[in-house]
C-alpha cells in the first residue's frame, strides 16, 4: 500500500475500524447492501476494515487490503429451507444461545440483543484492536458499556415505524398480538439509542424519525447520504427496453413496501396497456395482501418474482424496465430508487418517507405520487408507458435527470468519506464512551431483556 494510499482523503491516519452487522445479506434487503458498499469504499480510502457478522454472513467485495470478514455465529434460527427450527442439543455453546432460541419460541425476535451480548465479548477479547467500532442498527444491550473503542452507530430508519405500520394493518386480536411480540426489542433499541454518543442516519427524514421515535437528543444524530454503486448500477443502451415492464424491488410482503397498491395499480393500467406487466425483485408471496390481490385481479400472468439474482443480472433487469417503481409507504432512504436513477431508467416513486430526498422534484428527477395511492400509482404508469412521443420523451428526460442527480449527490465513495469524518470528530471529542451500563448487570444485559426482547 502507497503511502497516498494509507491515508483518507482529510489526509489523517488510517483507522482500524469493527463493523457490525447482525444480518449480512447483501441480496436482500438494505444492512447487508450498505455493509458491502461501505466497507469496500472506506478499505479503499486506506482504512483497516473487519467486518463482524452473523447469519446470513455479509459478502465482501474481494482483492482489497485492509478489508476483512470475522463470522460470529448465531444459531440461525430462520435460515432457509427450516426457518423457526429448533436446534439440536449439540448445537447450544453458552446462555446466549439458550437466550436466542427461548425468545423464538415465545414469538420475539431476538438477534439484535443476542449479536451485541456476542459482540461485546469479543470485542472485549480484542481489546486494543480497533480504533472505532461502528454497529448498523443492532441497537443490543451488549453495545452499552466499554466495548474498548468508542462507538458510532448507523440507524437507517427508527424499526418502530415498520411496527406502528404493520400494527395499523393488523386484522384481529391475535394478529396484533403477535405483532407486538414480535417487534418487543424496539424497547430495547429505544433505551440502547437515548444512551449512544453518536448516531449516523442516512437522510433527514430518518434523522427526525430517530429523534421523535427514539428519543436520541438532535445534536447526536448525523445525516450521511448512502448511495448507488454507480459502476455497475449505469446506463446501457445495448440492453433493449422490454415494451410495457414495470420493476420494483420487495424484499418482504410487508405493509411497509407498498406492493399491494402497485399490484392494484398494475390491475387499472392493464385495461387500457395490456402489455404492461410487473417484475418483482423478492420472494413471490404464498399468502397475505399481495397474494389476494393478484388473484383477485387474475395477474398471476403479469407479475413476475425474482430471487437469487447476480448484481449484473439485478442490473439488466433494471435497465431493461421502462419504468421502475418504489411503492413504499415509507423508507429511511431507498437503495432502489437511488439505483434505479443511476441506471438511467424513469422512476415512478412515492412521497413516503425519505424518498423525495433521493428521487428530487416530481417532473423534473422522477414521477412523485402519495403512498398508499393506487390511482395515482396508476396514472403515473399510463403517464411514462407506451410508444408515443410524449411518453417516450418523458422517460429519457426523467432517466437521463435522475442519473445525475445521483451521480451529484449520492455514491458511496462520498459516503465513506462522510462517515470517516464523523469517525475523527467522536475521537477528537471530549467524551468518547457511552453512559456505563449498571454494575448490578456485569454481562451487559439489561435488567429487562429476557422480558422485553
Amino acid at each position: 500500500m502507497t503511502a497516498e494510499a494509507s491515508r483518507d482523503l482529510a489526509g489523517d491516519r488510517a483507522l482500524r475500524i469493527a463493523l457490525l452487522t447482525y444480518k449480512g445479506n447483501p441480496f436482500c434487503g438494505g444492512q447487508g447492501v450498505y455493509v458491502r458498499h461501505l466497507s469496500r469504499e472506506l478499505a479503499r480510502l486506506g482504512h483497516r476494515v473487519e467486518v463482524i457478522g452473523a447469519q446470513p454472513y455479509p459478502v465482501l467485495d474481494p482483492g482489497l487490503d485492509g478489508l476483512r470478514l470475522t463470522e460470529l455465529p448465531s444459531l440461525d434460527l430462520y435460515r432457509q429451507p427450516d426457518p423457526f427450527r429448533t436446534p439440536r442439543p449439540g448445537e447450544y455453546r453458552d446462555w446466549v444461545d439458550a437466550l436466542e432460541v427461548g425468545t423464538m419460541w415465545t414469538g420475539g425476535f431476538p438477534e439484535p440483543l443476542t449479536f451485541s451480548l456476542r459482540a461485546r465479548r469479543h470485542l472485549r477479547a480484542r481489546r486494543g484492536d480497533f480504533d472505532v467500532v461502528h454497529d448498523n442498527q443492532t441497537l443490543g444491550y451488549g453495545l452499552l458499556g466499554d466495548l474498548g473503542a468508542p462507538l458510532v452507530t448507523t440507524v437507517h430508519h427508527p424499526i418502530t415505524v415498520d411496527r406502528q405500520l404493520e400494527l395499523d394493518a393488523a386484522e384481529g386480536w391475535k394478529r396484533n398480538l403477535s405483532v407486538r411480540r414480535w417487534y418487543a426489542f424496539t424497547r430495547m433499541q429505544k433505551r440502547v439509542a437515548r444512551r449512544l454518543p453518536s448516531v449516523l442516519t442516512v437522510s433527514g427524514s430518518s434523522r427526525q424519525e430517530i429523534v421523535a421515535h427514539l428519543g436520541v437528543p438532535e445534536g447526536r444524530v448525523h445525516v450521511v447520504h448512502i448511495g448507488a454503486d454507480t459502476g455497475l448500477f449505469s446506463p446501457d443502451p445495448s440492453v433493449p427496453k422490454v415494451p410495457g415492464r414495470i420493476v420494483t424491488t420487495s424484499s418482504a410482503d410487508v405493509p411497509l413496501k407498498g406492493l399491494v397498491f402497485l399490484v392494484e395499480a398494475l390491475a387499472k393500467v392493464r385495461t387500457e396497456q395490456p402489455e404492461a406487466h410487473l417484475v418483482v425483485v423478492g420472494k413471490r408471496p404464498t399468502e397475505g395482501p399481495v397474494a389476494q390481490a393478484m388473484e383477485r385481479y387474475g395477474l398471476e400472468g403479469a407479475v413476475r418474482f425474482v430471487k437469487g439474482i447476480s448484481d449484473a443480472e439485478l442490473v439488466d433487469l433494471v435497465r431493461s424496465a421502462e419504468v421502475a417503481c418504489v411503492p413504499s409507504l415509507y423508507e429511511g432512504f431507498s437503495l432502489p430508487a437511488a439505483e434505479a436513477m443511476a441506471t438511467g431508467t424513469p422512476l415512478l416513486a412515492t412521497t413516503g418517507g425519505a424518498i423525495p430526498e433521493v428521487a428530487g422534484p416530481d417532473g423534473e428527477t422522477c414521477l412523485a405520487v402519495p403512498p398508499g395511492d393506487a390511482g395515482a400509482l396508476a396514472a403515473g404508469l399510463k403517464r411514462l408507458l407506451g410508444d408515443d412521443d410524449g411518453a417516450g420523451e418523458l422517460r429519457r428526460r426523467l432517466g437521463a435527470a435522475g442519473r445525475e442527480r445521483v451521480l451529484r449527490r449520492f455514491t458511496w465513495a462520498r459516503a465513506a468519506e462522510g462517515t470517516v469524518a464523523r469517525y475523527r470528530e467522536l475521537l477528537d471529542g471530549p467524551a468518547t464512551g457511552v453512559t456505563p451500563t449498571p454494575t448490578s448487570t456485569p454481562t451487559g444485559v439489561h435488567p429487562e431483556s429476557r422480558a422485553t426482547c
